[in-house]
This record gives structure tokens, C-alpha cells and sequence, in this order.
């Protein structure tokens, strides 16, 4: 064993099983369709940073302010990280600290908002996130929550009931962001709700990010007091979140984020995000954002003309719900038929779900992991025919491993290049 060679030759001399299990995830990504809409494959550089000396190095603080000796080099990382955020999005001021996006909303939150004041967001059963106010999410715990979902028939956001919860429970705070949500939100809108009741506006977009520093989605950054955003999804960094703000808040979000539910900032992670940020403001990185959504389109549309619905009738970015009322299937069964396919998908609740949440009646499926991988429409159209193959077949499981071959063969042909 101590002689063996190969990327993972000395954690396999230390430790021999989790060196197999991460040579079993290697190859269960190179063999597999990964359409997760909140994965994605980050580059060798960014991996190469996230496993640098950096996360040796404790830095309590921010740069110029920490608490421990040592961090002149650490300074300059943050500060790398913070800059290029802010030039990305055009954004007043930012905090790359928080470990996730959770915890950038909870940053906000307590940064803002009193215990048991009210907010108001996207109800999760109609594509929010648990941390817009879940009753088993310390945001629900916590604050007082209203939530308003999409319309029945179009499965777009109702801003007119959006506009009527805000001027009947005055929240303090009102947060336009969504985690299984296709269609262009419309931050303006909100933007002119909110100050119609004097609340806070939080734009998340965890998911659009990278849309975002494109210009392929509209900034919330001009309407938004607060932005918070991940870095693993369409912006294809490591796993990591920031804030954005205006000026004002600048003190507030700070204290919040460190001491108020952080200690010790992850200082590969931040310098991993820096080089997110950097690899973001390059002119292919638009191009690769505009096929995500091409590739999002192109299947959404194969999906609805074999009359597979899906949610809202298409996709403005990365991600779209399908409905498997009419397939007679939920979401957790397609989960696994797809699964024998080595195709990687979750199961989702769509709107007015009647099944409980863990079997949901749709699956999520997302665009920027076959993207990276350098597909395009026409595979993109195939795809979704091998899906409707197996999801539409009278015993889906027989119908698995023949698609599975030609999964096999369209990840040979397109590899994951770290």
C-alpha cells in the first residue's frame, strides 16, 4: 500500500478508506449526469487552493483587525476576495466569511431584525429555501414568518399577493430569493413592496449568482439592501457563501458575521472564493452562463413537447421543476429509476404538491454541471429523451440500464477535467 502511486497515493497509506471513497465519488462524477441544480464541478486551480496551507491558518478578525499574529498573508487573500466581489457585482461593500448560505441569511437576519419580528419569503413548497423561514429552520424558530408562494396556473411568483401579505403583516423584512424557482425575479418589484411597508429588502440568490455576474439574470444589487449569494453553484467556485450590502450596513453585517454566529473565518475557502471571483469576471464565463441557460431551455422544451410538464411551462436560468403528476410516479421514485440510469437528480415538492414532502411529485433538474462539462443543446435535448425513457417506460427499471450504456458513453466523450 506504501508504495502505490497516484493522486491519492499517501491518504491511501494513512487511510485507505476514505482514500477509496473519494476515488469512488471520482469516478461516480465521471460516470454519471450530474443535474442537481445546486451542483456543479470547480476547477483544478480551485481545488488546488481549497486544499492549500491556507487552511492551517486561524485569522479571528478581518484584515487590518484580527486577533491572532500571523496573518499578513491571510490579510491579503480576504482582501483579494472582498475587492473582486465587489467589482463583480458592483456592490458597495462584502463579507466573504460566511461558511454557507444559510449562514449568510442568518447573518442578515440577526443583524437586522429582533427576535419574533416578522420577514417575509418564499414559502419552500413553492420553491423558497429553508432558511426563508421554515418552522424547522432557525429562521422559523426564531422570527415570525409569512410566506408567499407562485400563482396555480402559471407557477410564476404572485407579486399582487406579495404586495397584499406585506401591507397586512408588515414584515420587517422581505426576502426575494428561491431555491426551485425557473423564472427571471423581478427584484424591482419587490424592491418598490418593500418600501411601500418600510421593510428590509434581502435579495438571495444562492442559486443565480453566477447568472447574475454575467448580466444573464438582472442584479438585485441596485434594488436590494442585502444580497447573499453561494459560490458552488452556478458561479462553479468551492462550497462557501458571501454577503453584499449597501455602505450603511456595512458595520452591522460585519459584527453579525464574526462575533455574532462565526469565530474563525476558513481561509482556503475565502481564497478559493477569490479565485471564483476572478475566474467569474472573464469573458468565457458570460459564455459558459448563456449556455447554462440554453442547455436549461433546450430541455425543458424537449421535456414539454412529450408532454412531460414542467413547472411555470419553461426556464429563464439554470433550473426547472418537473411535474410527474401525470406519469403516476414521485419524485422519490424517479430519484432512484433515474439513479439505475447513472443519472443524478433530487426529488422536489411543486406547487400545491398533495404528496408529503419526502416523496414530492416532481424532480429538480439543473444544467450547470453537464455545462462544465462542455454539452450543449443537442445533448442537452438527448438527455431529457433518456429521462423520458426511463420515467415514462411501463416498468422503469427495465428501461434504466439501456440508458445507462449511453449515459456511459456521453460522460466518455465529455469528462469532468479538474
Amino acid at each position: 500500500m506504501g508504495d502505490s502511486v497516484g493522486p491519492h497515493s499517501a491518504l491511501r497509506s494513512v487511510d485507505p478508506q476514505v482514500a477509496e471513497a473519494i476515488e469512488a465519488e471520482e469516478r461516480r462524477q465521471q460516470e454519471h449526469l450530474e443535474l442537481i441544480a445546486s451542483e456543479n464541478h470547480c476547477p483544478a486551480t480551485i481545488m488546488d487552493v481549497t486544499g492549500s496551507v491556507l487552511t492551517d491558518k486561524y485569522a479571528e478578525g478581518y484584515p487590518g483587525s484580527r486577533w491572532y499574529g500571523g496573518c499578513e498573508c491571510v490579510d491579503v487573500v480576504e482582501t483579494l476576495a472582498i475587492e473582486r466581489a465587489k467589482q463583480l457585482f458592483e456592490a458597495e461593500h462584502a463579507n466573504v466569511q460566511p461558511h454557507a448560505g444559510s449562514q449568510a441569511n442568518m447573518a442578515v437576519y440577526m443583524a437586522m431584525l429582533q427576535p419574533r419580528r416578522t420577514i417575509l419569503g418564499m414559502s419552500l413548497a413553492h420553491g423558497g429555501h429553508l432558511s426563508h423561514g421554515h418552522s424547522r429552520n432557525f429562521s422559523g424558530q426564531l422570527y415570525e414568518v409569512v410566506s408567499y408562494g407562485v400563482e396555480r396556473d402559471s407557477g410564476i411568483i404572485d407579486y399582487d399577493e406579495v404586495r397584499k401579505l406585506a401591507e397586512q403583516h408588515n414584515p420587517a423584512l422581505i426576502i426575494a430569493g428561491a431555491s426551485a424557482y425557473s423564472r427571471v425575479i423581478d427584484f424591482e418589484a419587490f424592491r418598490d413592496i418593500a418600501d411601500e411597508v418600510s421593510a428590509y429588502l434581502l435579495a438571495d440568490i444562492a442559486h443565480i449568482a453566477g447568472l447574475v455576474a454575467a448580466g444573464v439574470h438582472p442584479s438585485p444589487v441596485p434594488h436590494a439592501d442585502f444580497v447573499t449569494a453561494t459560490t458552488h453553484k452556478t458561479l462553479r467556485g468551492a462550497r462557501g457563501a458571501f454577503i453584499l450590502c449597501r455602505k450603511e450596513y456595512a458595520d452591522r453585517i460585519d459584527s453579525a458575521v464574526m462575533p455574532g454566529i462565526q469565530g474563525g473565518p476558513m481561509m482556503h475557502a475565502i481564497a478559493a472564493k477569490a479565485v471564483t471571483f476572478k475566474l467569474a469576471m472573464q469573458p468565457e464565463f458570460r459564455h459558459y452562463q448563456e449556455q447554462i441557460v440554453a442547455n436549461a431551455r433546450a430541455m425543458a422544451d424537449e421535456f414539454i413537447s412529450r408532454a412531460f410538464p414542467v413547472v411555470s411551462g419553461g426556464t429563464d436560468t439554470h433550473m426547472f421543476l418537473l411535474d410527474l403528476t401525470d406519469a403516476g410516479l414521485s419524485g422519490e421514485q424517479a430519484l432512484n429509476f433515474l439513479a439505475c440510469a447513472n443519472v443524478t437528480v433530487n426529488k422536489n415538492a411543486i406547487p400545491n404538491d398533495p404528496r408529503r414532502p419526502a416523496e414530492a411529485s416532481g424532480i429538480r433538474i439543473g444544467t450547470p454541471a453537464i455545462t462544465t462539462r462542455g454539452m450543449k443543446e443537442d445533448e442537452a435535448r438527448t438527455i431529457a429523451q433518456w429521462i423520458v425513457e426511463v420515467l415514462g417506460a411501463s416498468d422503469p427499471a427495465q428501461a434504466a440500464p439501456s440508458v445507462k450504456a449511453r449515459v456511459l458513453d456521453l460522460c466518455a466523450r465529455f469528462p469532468i477535467e479538474h
